[in-house]
């Protein structure tokens, strides 16, 4: 890059890369091509796809020769399904399923998949029903606590991948009937599969936003791998049906959000259509083969046999009702038919077993394998007993102990066969409608271990009747059920009740398969190190005094109290103070302070062509309006211009007039007639032109009007200069009805007439003549508007002019007049707007609410701004520089903007507001971003991002610098509720002393957002009272924290909400109708159910345009024609509407909120169905949207959107390589058709003229003639310049581009202003392609394109040059790029409810569209649906904590010069977490959280027993964005490993210009930094795809060597046994009432009430909850032998924590080195990092690394920034220069640094 390029604009090179990099050569096209293909867009043919599918292979499951024939024909084109799809699936990225506005985010789950997941929970121990019903809650609770809006779908073919199971048969029958009974989930079963017509019709209905789905099947004995194929194919056919997929696997969650692998199915690019027979065959066949024989396999004979046992249930049942008419609890009816049923099945079978007797048999086969009809008895009562206990057992007292017992071979087929039985019950009673049992309990029909528990005593006593008791209450249970058993099985002797075991069969044994030993088998003592540090006490005081402490002299703590040696690291230092990250970010060479002149001047010139191309920007914005802003007297506050009064002197005498004063008056009086005058005649001169403008253009003509206006002073000549342009219009209209049919006139016509009717009657009524009220009044006659024309008082109401009744006919619209100014002048409208000026403001008249804003900042307040996009908000953030400007030199406003494009912008804008002359090394403006600084601490104004600041306030020697801040502004607020990052804006919001601006347009309930900061403002105010009295300042020393004087601080928090939009938005949806597209209207309230209404009521920003109101009137009235209120709201009958002549825009609101509180009482009252009617009847008809071919029709939507006037536009994709290609293919469209136009003979004419010009332009080169006798030859060449200037006016026709050719707009800017533009965009070299895209006005923007080109692309937009732009979401975030038209182009999982009302906002340009349109074009219709109607997101907080951050906190308050100062804004952000604002007990488990990473701290010698920071506390904390390999990393350090591995090469190795260390050592470095930094996990499906085709990644990281490993194990353990000591002392703060009840049912197993004494010994002995105690964790986890022993293991915390403590496992900073998900199978890390390293291919980290364009990006510079960081620290630390790790690590920042160089633009 070239210095001046650098100079030009310093943030270059910090923003991304575009897919044309130069460092790429040669290789752009087959990225493109590579792109292309993995598109939704693709042009791959069905065959094509077809014969990869036949080509590919993969490994699978052999033909084996037990596959019934039909299958093993199938198993090729399954393999080869799965191979593609594997591809697919592993390129699947892991993000946020569930975002802010989750309305918007309809999905579905697969019932089968959330089965699957569960039952592989590795907590959950099988035959555990209860506890796997709470996993199943927990995550569904979870999910819908965070907002998720889905329904369950469980297919019926689905059954079989169970079928060979009867428990998990039994158990996904009751998980079905569960959710539907017991929860008010949605779950639908009547899909057979997904072929069927009814899936089909539901999925084209309800559009989910995705399917999740798991990849791959339980593992069931002899399935052969066909189970995971129904899932393949059910992934792939959903894929190829345009739905995107999530899968289950890999999928975790925080306190916020749900993650996990999103396949985005227009990406996937599947076509089924040609292979959904193969696929339909396929399941038929699957499912076939999984169902068949199962019976036999569990003992039920042959398929016939089946049909009996369900006979045999619908019998018992029936008998069943007869004996219990009352109906029971499920767990009784189920109990006792399934084993009458199982009694008498087994007696049959029996039977048939003798009666074949002496027929084949096995030889091997003993009496003792099959169970006597005795034997089966036992083992039902056992089963009776022990249903008999969990009717009566309290959770608690459930817990047992995992053992090493199983049921004999006989036995557990027996229980299979109940199993079975329940199976048919539950089916049968879901059926039956007559009689059911109370479904509450079908979560809990057995529990194994209970079971097992049971059979184990009952064959411990004696067999006799006394000695085995189960307590009085439980016996009588248990008789009851066992008489009822008898009953239904009355022709068979099953004994009596008791002994439970008559016979001596052992029914369980030891289990061959011993229990593994858990490694701890002491769970720690919860002692926390005695700790003198006053944060610590004032924070957690309260609780740290309920808590165990070690005493003093305990070897733990004495051992603190030594001084950590490191003796791998002599030369090192680590309490060395290190720079801070300020100081490490790049800066500009603008500051640096050199005694060399011509440096010096180099560097100005260099500053002051910075400060041009801002300036220069910045007018493309706003226009020059650079203000120079001159200090108020020093040490005084400015005060606010008062505004006057208009009662202020009412009732006081005014003094009489000075002689002076009425001369001056009088004076003034004659000035301002002279001026009118002139203004009057100007008009005069103007007026011709004007209106022959009007009449040939009239959007040009009023824009001229309008200029004219402006400039007038005098209202009376605006009066005269609008009746001359009323007068114009009306004739315009007379002649265009004078030429046109009455049926055809265009009735906007009419309406510009009514417009300028409209405000000069609204502006000059008071002031017109009676001449002008009489022609307004014939004119509103003449349209056919008598009743509005006898509206004008005071004149006589006869026609101005005597007209026939033809000609009266024939002018008028045909419309009553208030229907008209709805339908007609909707975006005319005139609005309620203050017409006093404000003194503070010079340019406009600012509206009430900004006024609000403005005495806010005067009196220095805080205020949270909630308004639409271009409403004006950010206007009182630049008053507010300017106050800051005006006040002082030296105090100081950060304003804070998301992103760095924001910004840019930012910075361009204040450079071209505001100029101000500062004292030397003092500048207006500086920049703070994380790769570039300038000027960021010697300016008046900062403009930063977060992180930014939060590193200068966080560190202790900026403090005199944070003390200067005047005011904070945080632009697009609403990121607090965002995913990465948002916990930054909490930290700064808290932190802050000064008064704040925190601005957003999309917000819901901003009201609690402002309470919770008005008490973080009430915390200042109470600390400084306190820090005000010298008494409380350490060292006697009284500090000045407060420069302003007490009367003049503020701590009042406003709230301003403004809710209009400035221009109404009107939303199409496209229609593609063969090659043309039509744009169908749609009404707002056709998004609306009345569900929705009832449920949410209508939106808070759903509003109408005035023709939408109109038209939702119309449709009322028709579809209830007998709705009382018809008449009183006809718009001609309305009170607002009748008789006004102007309608103004608030009284169509009032209209607006009167229709929609009319329907929402037919809702409530009575006419549901009239109110159905009315919505179903505004939905739009017959809209046909094709996403196939969306690419191939986006030129066309261009060309028609510029047919209806509808340019510019923004087209707005999620996809980079979408964005790209459809400019590319507009592009192409507008080059072709002008090829197309100009033909081969204008190609062959501008060849001959070039060359014509070519030779002329030589002979001219030749010396002239000097001599006057050669004048002839003078001649001949004044002949030939002209010959030469007309072949050049020739071939600039003929290059010029045909108008229909081009977007480009030429007279939209000056050209010198576009030639600095376009010179700019040259010098950047990988935005070639753009720039002649630009040169069409055809544009792109996202991300990954560089500064320059973004920046090119907003101006000439900006201009109005540029009219089409395809642009990603960052665009919407702020970035001032107002359109007409905004086109939403296809469906994504970023698109939610908050990104459309971002993106939406940009239409409607204030002051050029009088409406703004939004365009669906690719998006499926119940998505446009749940955009139009979800609510913005609420602002919830983020868990506030880590440990890292506790250090920063620790170090701040430690070495910061004003220690009062640091603990203050410490505490106040440990007190004032937004997740716990309100919430008491949160806020106790946030002090424990927090004491307990101090005590991590304590223990690793980060800080001693005082929190003085020591040992390598800097190191971690410039790496505290990594936590948890920051302190991986030190230990590392710590413990010398880097030493060993960076051995110098041998001196004689070492050639000239060579590196120090060989590429190994570097990879070895590489290796095991990308296995704790940068971490991206792939899908664990990709394991199993083979990766044959990679030439040049990698892809799977290798893992780290065995000494790395394990000190990241020793590091884990140490996290491991902290943090559960940390959920061991905050279960105390669980809410253990809550903890007994099912999450999402509700339903409570607390237990009514307690059992009787000699109950509870008796079961006492049946209930072993193990060796450890079980307090901490769940009631349900203890059912499958969970302990408090299992918290220190982090893997398994979230399913097992007390869930009311809301803690997970993302907040426990262990660094799990190898992952895996429910299946158990790996999930590899991606070696992009090392991959990159080695061969810095950008094509291969997309092709092979499977990583997106941008995120390539994002990520390779996290990482380099992170070598630099550690690069730089460990150099400060350590003072042999020489040292192996310090160079190496060089070294590795250099290469790195150079390598990504190449790629980046």
């Amino acid at each position: 890059m070239a210095s001046g390029d650098a100079d030009l604009d310093p943030m270059e090179g910090s923003s991304g890369f575009s897919s044309d990099s130069e460092s790429e050569a040669g290789s752009s096209e087959e990225l493109e091509d590579e792109e292309e293909q993995e598109e939704a867009f693709s042009d791959l043919s069905d065959d094509e796809q077809m014969l990869d599918m036949e080509n590919s292979e993969l490994p699978g499951p052999e033909m084996d020769a037990e596959l019934p024939p039909d299958l093993q024909r199938h198993v090729k084109f399954l393999n080869a399904m799965s191979n593609i799809l594997l591809t697919k699936l592993s390129k699947a990225e892991c993000t946020s399923l569930l975002h802010d506005s989750v309305e918007s985010e309809f999905f579905v789950i697969d019932g089968d998949s959330l089965m699957i997941e569960h039952v592989l929970n590795s907590t959950f121990c099988e035959g555990q029903n209860l506890h796997f019903f709470y996993l199943v809650e927990r995550f569904l609770f979870d999910i819908t606590q965070k907002g998720a809006k889905y329904v369950v779908v469980f297919f019926k073919d689905a059954e079989s991948m169970w079928a060979r199971s009867a428990y998990h048969l039994s158990l996904r029958t009751s998980l079905i009937l569960h959710l539907k009974n017991n929860t008010e989930i949605r779950v639908y079963t009547e899909f057979t599969n997904c072929f069927s017509s009814k899936w089909q019709d539901f999925v084209q209905e309800s559009y989910p936003y995705f399917i999740m789905t798991s990849d791959k099947a339980f593992k069931l004995a002899g399935d052969k791998g066909m189970s995971s194929y129904l899932l393949k194919i059910f992934i792939f056919h959903t894929l190829g049906s345009e739905i995107n997929v999530a899968m289950t696997s890999g999928m975790h969650s925080d306190v916020r959000r749900v993650y996990g692998y999103y396949v985005n199915s227009k990406i996937a690019a599947t076509r089924c259509k040609k292979t959904q027979k193969d696929m339909e065959s396929a399941q038929r066949a699957i499912v076939s083969f999984l169902t068949q024989n199962h019976n036999n396999e569990l003992c039920l004979g042959d398929d016939q046999n089946s049909k009996s046992i369900s006979k045999e249930v619908q019998q018992d049942l029936v008998q069943l009702q007869s004996l219990w008419p009352d109906g029971s609890d499920i767990r009784r009816s189920v109990c006792v038919v399934s084993c009458s049923v199982a009694l008498k099945c087994y007696m049959r079978m029996l039977k048939n077993e003798e009666n074949h007797k002496g027929t084949a048999t096995t030889g091997n086969e003993t009496k003792d394998e099959i169970l006597t009809f005795q034997e089966a008895a036992d083992i039902c009562r056992i089963y009776c007993a022990h249903v008999a206990l969990l009717l009566h057992l309290p959770l608690i007292k459930r817990a047992q102990k995992k053992n090493n017992l199983k049921w004999v071979k006989p036995a557990s087929d027996f229980l299979q066969l109940q199993n079975m039985n329940e199976h048919f019950i539950l089916k049968n009673l879901d059926a039956a409608k007559s009689w059911r049992s109370d479904m509450v309990h079908l979560c809990d029909l057995s529990d194994k271990l209970l079971l097992t528990r049971v059979a184990l005593c009952s064959r411990m006593k004696d067999h006799t009747e006394s000695s085995f008791q189960l307590g009085q209450v439980i016996e009588e249970e248990y008789k009851q059920m066992w008489d009822t058993v008898s009953s239904l099985t009355s022709g068979y002797d099953i004994g009596k009740a008791f002994p439970l075991q008559t016979t001596a069969k052992m029914m369980v044994q030891e289990n061959n398969n011993p229990l593994e030993e858990d490694p701890l088998e002491v769970i720690p003592e919860v002692s926390l190190i005695p700790v003198n540090i006053p944060l610590v006490e004032e924070y957690a005081g309260d609780i740290l005094k309920d808590l165990p402490t070690l005493s003093s002299d305990s070897s733990v703590v004495t051992s603190l109290s030594e001084s950590k040696e490191f003796d791998n690291l002599l030369d090192w230092y680590p309490r060395k103070p290190l720079s801070d990250d300020y100081e490490r970010t790049r800066a500009s060479t603008f500051g640096e302070k050199t005694n060399d002149p011509w440096v010096r001047k180099r560097m100005l010139r260099s500053y002051q062509k910075l400060v041009r191309f801002h300036r220069f920007y910045g007018s493309t914005l706003e226009g020059n309006i650079t203000k120079n802003i001159i200090t108020s007297v020093q040490g005084g506050a400015t005060a606010a211009p008062k505004v006057t009064s208009a009662i202020s002197g009412k009732g006081k005498k005014l003094p009489p007039k000075k002689k002076a004063d009425i001369i001056a008056e009088e004076n003034i009086r004659k000035k301002k007639e002279k001026e009118d005058q002139k203004q009057r005649e100007q008009w005069t001169l103007i007026s011709k032109s004007i209106i022959k403008m009007i009449q040939e253009n009239f959007d040009h003509g009023i824009k001229k009007l309008e200029e004219f206006l402006k400039k007038c002073s005098g209202d009376s000549v605006k009066l005269i200069a609008e009746m001359d342009v009323l007068e114009s219009c009306f004739k315009i209209w007379v002649e265009h009805c004078q030429n046109t049919d009455s049926t055809k006139k265009n009735r906007d016509i009419a309406g510009r007439v009514m417009k300028r009717i409209h405000n000069i009657m609204d502006k000059y009524e008071k002031m017109m003549e009676k001449n002008q009220l009489k022609l307004i009044a014939a004119y509103l006659k003449e349209l056919g508007f008598n009743k509005l024309a006898q509206s004008i008082p005071d004149i006589d109401q006869k026609p101005a002019r005597p007209k026939s009744s033809k000609k009266e006919d024939r002018c008028t619209v045909g419309v009553e007049p208030a229907r008209f100014q709805l339908k007609y002048m909707g975006p005319y409208l005139l609005r309620d707007e203050r017409n006093d000026p404000d003194p503070r403001v010079t340019h406009f008249i600012p509206d009430t609410w900004q006024r609000e804003l403005l005495d806010a900042v005067d009196n220095n307040e805080s205020a949270v701004i909630v308004a639409p996009t271009s409403s004006g908000k950010t206007y009182a953030s630049y008053y507010c520089m300017e106050k800051v400007l005006r006040d002082s030199d030296d105090g100081v406003l950060v304003y804070i903007a998301p992103t760095k494009a924001l910004v840019n912008q930012v910075v361009a804008t204040v450079y071209n507001r505001f100029s101000k002359t500062l004292p030397d090394g003092m500048v207006v403006c500086g920049v703070f971003t994380r790769d570039y600084r300038q000027d960021a601490l010697n300016c008046q104004i900062l403009i930063t991002v977060p992180q930014c600041l939060e590193i200068l306030i966080l560190t202790a020697q900026r403090q005199a610098w944070v003390k200067k801040l005047k005011y904070v502004i945080f632009d697009e607020v609403h990121c607090l509720g965002g995913e990465i990052g948002a916990e930054v804006w909490e930290h700064l919001l808290v932190m802050i002393r000064c008064p704040f601006l925190a601005l957003s347009a999309t917000i819901s309930k901003p009201e609690v957002l402002a309470q919770w900061l008005q008490t973080v403002k009430n915390y200042w105010q109470q600390t400084d009272k306190t820090l005000e009295n010298p008494a409380k300042v350490m060292g006697g020393k009284k500090k000045q924290h407060m420069k302003m004087p007490r009367d003049q601080r503020s701590y009042k928090v406003r709230l301003v909400i403004y809710g209009e939009r400035y221009n109404d938005l009107e939303k199409y949806v496209c229609s593609s109708k063969g090659s043309g597209i039509d744009f169908v209207p749609y009404h707002p309230c056709a998004a609306l159910t009345v569900n929705h209404i009832e449920t949410h009521g209508f939106p808070s920003d759903l509003s109408l345009s005035p023709p939408e109101s109109l038209r939702l009137y119309d449709l009322m009235a028709e579809t209830w024609s007998s709705w009382p209120r018809t008449q009183e709201l006809d718009p001609e009958e309305y009170k607002c509407f009748k008789d006004k002549i102007v309608i103004k825009k608030n009284d169509v609101r009032k209209y607006e909120a009167e229709l929609k509180e009319e329907l929402v009482k037919w809702i409530t009252s009575g006419q549901r169905d009239q109110a159905i009617e009315v919505l179903d009847k505004l939905k739009p008809r017959s809209v046909v949207n094709s996403t196939a071919t969306m690419v191939k029709q986006f030129p066309m939507l261009v060309e028609a959107l510029q047919k209806e006037n509808q340019l510019p536009a923004l087209f707005f994709s999620f996809s980079v390589s979408v964005v790209e290609r459809l400019a590319k293919e507009t592009f192409n469209h507008v080059t072709n058709k002008e090829q197309m136009k100009r033909g081969s003979d204008d190609a062959k004419k501008r060849i001959e003229f070039e060359n014509k010009l070519r030779k002329l332009s030589k002979r001219a080169g030749k010396k002239q003639p000097s001599d006057p006798k050669e004048s002839h030859v003078s001649d001949n060449m004044v002949m030939k310049e002209t010959e030469q200037e007309m072949l050049h006016q020739k071939l600039q026709e003929l290059r010029k581009i045909p108008a229909d050719c081009t977007y480009a707009v030429e007279s939209a800017a000056d050209r010198k202003i576009l030639d600095t533009i376009f010179q700019r965009l040259q010098l950047a070299k990988t935005v070639n392609q753009l720039r002649f895209y630009l040169e069409r006005g055809i544009g792109f923007h996202h991300a990954s394109l560089n500064s320059k080109g973004r920046q090119a692309v907003e101006m000439l937009f900006r201009l109005g040059f540029a009219r089409v732009v395809t642009a990603t979401g960052t665009l919407a975030l702020g970035i001032n790029m107002p359109c007409k038209t905004v086109v939403f182009l296809d469906d994504s999982v970023s698109l939610d409810a908050l990104q459309y009302r971002q993106m939406s906002g940009r239409a409607g340009r204030r002051g050029f569209d009088v409406i703004g349109n939004v365009v669906f074009y690719s998006v499926p219709m119940p998505k446009v649906q749940r955009l139009l109607k979800a609510s913005v997101p609420l602002l919830n907080g983020q868990f506030p904590l880590s440990v890292s951050l506790v250090l920063r906190l620790m170090l701040l308050v430690a070495e910061a010069e004003d220690r009062m100062d640091a603990k203050a804004k410490a505490l106040s952000l440990l007190q004032h977490s937004m997740l716990c604002y309100d919430k008491q007990k949160k806020q106790l488990v946030l002090k424990l959280y927090f004491l307990f990473c101090l005590q991590f701290l304590l223990k690793e010698g980060f800080v001693d027993l005082d929190g003085t920071p020591q040992g390598f506390a800097g190191l971690v904390t410039h790496l505290h964005s990594h936590e948890p390999a920051n302190f991986v990393f030190v230990s590392f350090l710590v413990k010398g490993l880097f030493h060993k591995i960076c051995t110098l090469r041998e001196k004689s190795a070492i050639k000239a210009g060579s590196p120090r260390f060989s590429d190994e050592v570097m990879e070895s470095l590489l290796l095991i930094l990308a296995n704790i930094f940068g971490r991206i996990h792939l899908p664990s499906c990709s394991t199993e795809k083979s990766w044959a085709t990679l030439h040049q990644s990698k892809v799977f990281l290798e893992d780290l060597p065995e000494e790395f490993a394990d000190a990241v194990n020793e590091y884990n353990r140490t996290i491991q046994e902290i943090f559960g000591c940390f959920l061991l002392s905050a279960s105390n703060q669980a809410d253990m009432v809550e903890e007994c009840h099912l999450p999402l049912s509700r339903i409570s197993f607390e237990g009514v009430q307690p059992l009787q004494t000699c109950d509870a010994k008796s079961v006492a002995e049946l209930t072993t909850p193990g060796n450890h105690p079980t307090t901490a964790v769940s009631p349900f986890a203890c059912l499958s032998g969970i302990t408090n022993l299992d918290l220190f293991k982090t893997y398994n915390v979230d399913s097992i924590s007390l869930r009311t403590i809301e803690v997970s496992s993302s907040n426990i900073p262990v660094l799990n080195l190898v992952k895996y998900d429910q299946q158990g199978r790996k999930m590899p890390l991606n070696a992009y990092a090392l991959d990159f390293y080695k061969h810095g291919s950008l094509k291969a980290l997309l092709n092979d690394n499977m990583l997106h364009l941008g995120d390539a990006y994002n990520v390779l510079n996290d990482f380099q920034l992170t070598i630099s960081s550690i690069s730089t620290s460990l150099k400060e630390l350590c003072d042999n220069k020489d040292d192996v790790v310090v160079l190496a690590f060089e070294q590795l920042k250099d290469t790195f640094n150079q390598k990504f160089e190449k790629i980046k633009s």
